[in-house]
């Protein structure tokens, strides 16, 4: 075991109060691609094709690509989602932060979750608001729709959409009471999430990332490895 692993044991052996914040790095150990990557793929770029506007105008076009690009229903949890869910029965986790909306951390386990993007796994009709699960956009042929006739729509941030003052006022308060915040799978370029790192008070900072953020200069710890490998050997070795 190398010794930016040994001290990373040790790190969290000390710590009351970890929080993690995670991005789609974490996901693609999954097999999740970061669909910010492959704009190229499709006829328009993601940020036009999951836009408000383009939900609105061109409906049927919008759940073809969100079908097949957003929701990944075989993707299991993948190391660093069991470790993170193993920190927090250890009580040492208090909150995984997350820009992912594919549920894998709850699914791992993990239950104070804040979903800065929303999750696939719920949906609600813009008509009635009632809640409706994955299957019913799945499952729809075209635009799905609830037994009152409106659309239903997934509860994730589109494009052109401002994240849940709730949500992030709570990812704020959790980072500002952190001792420890490890911060993985992410750039740390996609705001106002990444802003979000302002708030820390605590004693360390961890990074994983495979590439360099711009938060390096302030990270205790900075590992450029495999987030799923990393945490694995740091919690479930």
């Amino acid at each position: 075991m190398n010794q930016v692993i040994v001290q990373l044991k040790k790190t969290f052996r000390s710590a009351q109060n970890i929080v993690f914040f995670g991005g789609a790095g974490v996901s693609t150990e999954s097999g999740i691609p970061d669909f910010r990557g492959a704009g190229g793929l499709f006829e328009h770029a993601p940020e036009v094709m999951l836009s408000y506007s383009y939900f609105r105008s061109h409906p049927e076009e919008f759940f073809r690509f969100y079908r097949q690009h957003m929701i990944h229903p075989d993707a299991k949890p993948n190391k660093a989602h069991m470790a993170l869910a193993e920190l927090e029965r250890q009580g040492r986790l208090k909150a995984v932060v997350t820009q992912n909306i594919d549920g894998l951390h709850g699914a791992a386990g993990s239950v104070n979750v804040l979903e800065l993007h929303g999750s696939v796994h719920r949906n609600y009709c813009i008509s009635c608001g009632k809640p409706h699960p994955l299957e019913t956009v799945t499952q729809a042929a075209g635009i799905p729709r609830c037994p009152c006739g409106g659309v239903v729509r997934p509860d994730v941030v589109l494009y052109e959409e401002g994240l849940d003052p709730k949500i992030l006022e709570a990812a704020a308060d959790a980072i500002r009471g952190a001792d420890v915040l490890v911060v993985g799978g992410t750039s740390l370029n996609v705001y106002p999430a990444a802003g979000l790192l302002r708030y820390l008070q605590g004693d360390s900072l961890v990074l994983i990332n495979k590439s360099e953020t711009p938060y390096d200069r302030h990270a205790d710890i900075i590992i450029r490895d495999s987030i799923g490998e990393t945490l694995g050997q740091a919690v479930l070795a």
